[in-house]
């Protein structure tokens, strides 16, 4: 491993939980990062980093620099240091945009390598207080270059490797058309349907009669604007089309069931079946699906920690664990998830001589 020396710019959820995950890799990286005092202050008393940066420019010492700020905020520290890089230094960031670097990149002239990243995961709280070093565990980390003459790229990609995310190679422009119709256009549909399901009569308060589907759709809803200011200006046109495709099948839909057509509105629900049965439900945008196994646990302690040493004394790696059902006082149901149908086949096998039933 080349790569010795690793500055993160930003120890919020994604650059904390990065830092973390670096400190638990089997490499050995002398880590730095630049953020705010308190938050510097804390990471070093973590252990999570090992010195402190004066200012976001001291990272150009580094052989890797994480952008990790909100877009707005790296797209401004991006057009300062990316042009000081030194030759062979790697500059990455982890937005949800991808080809405003890239353009911003090709003006450049510079003696060190971008590689734009976007880690899909995350948590419904950010700051370095929720950052966790298995966030990416499971997750698609997408990079926008495949291949690269810079001697680094390859370390590059077995850090990335070693969070235990899979690698996605996608060009900038079409990650940033992808997003707009499976992230940014959820999110403001997400904001509308709140928004139009918010009212209110003298006796009623719509919201209070909300079912578990509604929230499901709308939990990102919730979501700080502040952070998605800068998506949306920056992928403004991908969102637009995005937008208008979404508007043309509602118009449509409107026009069936005015109509009562409802033989294209069944076609039209079974396409929406046979398309969402296609998305991975198993994980982080993981990209193989992962194989489930239900076990039922009873409700006393050292039940799961039982578990878990069981299947690690017999090599068999839990990817995914859930909590699906709990009933107080008997128990509750957990869907483990493995990398292939042979270890469910084994967990079973193993769960069931120590005594858990398992589906």
């Amino acid at each position: 491993m080349k790569i010795k020396n690793i500055s993160i710019i930003g120890l919020g959820l994604i650059g904390g939980s990065i830092a973390k995950a670096l400190q638990k890799s089997d490499y050995d990286f002398v880590i730095s990062a630049f953020d705010k005092p308190e938050v510097l202050s804390k990471a070093i008393e973590e252990e999570v980093i090992h010195s402190k940066l004066s200012s976001y420019e001291d990272s150009l010492n580094s052989d890797l620099i994480f952008l990790c700020l909100p877009v707005s905020n790296s797209i401004d520290v991006f057009e300062t240091i990316a042009p000081k890089l030194n030759n062979n230094t790697i500059l990455t960031d982890v937005c949800s945009v991808k080809n405003v670097f890239k353009e911003k990149w090709d003006k450049i002239d510079s003696n060190g390598i971008y590689i734009g990243g976007h880690p899909m995961t995350g948590k419904e709280k950010g700051g370095f207080n929720n950052s966790d070093s298995l966030l990416f565990e499971n997750s698609v980390y997408i990079l926008t270059e495949k291949e690269n003459m810079n001697p680094l790229f390859d370390d590059f990609q077995k850090i990335i490797s070693s969070f235990d995310s899979n690698i996605l190679h996608i060009p900038a422009k079409q990650h940033d058309v992808i997003a707009a119709s499976v992230s940014h256009l959820p999110q403001l549909v997400s904001v509308a349907l709140v928004n139009a399901a918010s009212l209110k009569t003298d006796n009623y308060n719509f919201l209070d009669l909300a079912a578990g589907g509604f929230r499901d759709m709308t939990r990102i809803a919730s979501s700080d604007f502040t952070i998605w200011e800068s998506i949306i200006a920056n992928n403004k046109n991908q969102i637009l089309t995005a937008m208008d495709k979404f508007s043309y099948d509602l118009s449509t839909l409107t026009d069936w069931i005015s109509e009562d057509n409802y033989e294209a509105i069944h076609s039209y629900f079974e396409s929406a079946r046979v398309c969402r049965d296609e998305v991975p439900q198993n994980s982080k945008g993981f990209l193989h699906p992962l194989f489930d196994l239900f076990g039922f646990v009873t409700d006393q302690p050292g039940a799961i920690s039982k578990i878990s040493t069981a299947l690690f004394e017999v090599g068999i790696n839990i990817k995914d664990m859930e909590l699906l059902k709990i009933r107080e006082g008997s128990g509750g149901t957990f869907r483990l998830s493995f990398e292939s149908l042979e270890e469910v086949e084994k967990a079973s096998v193993i769960l069931k001589q120590i005594g858990f039933e398992t589906a």
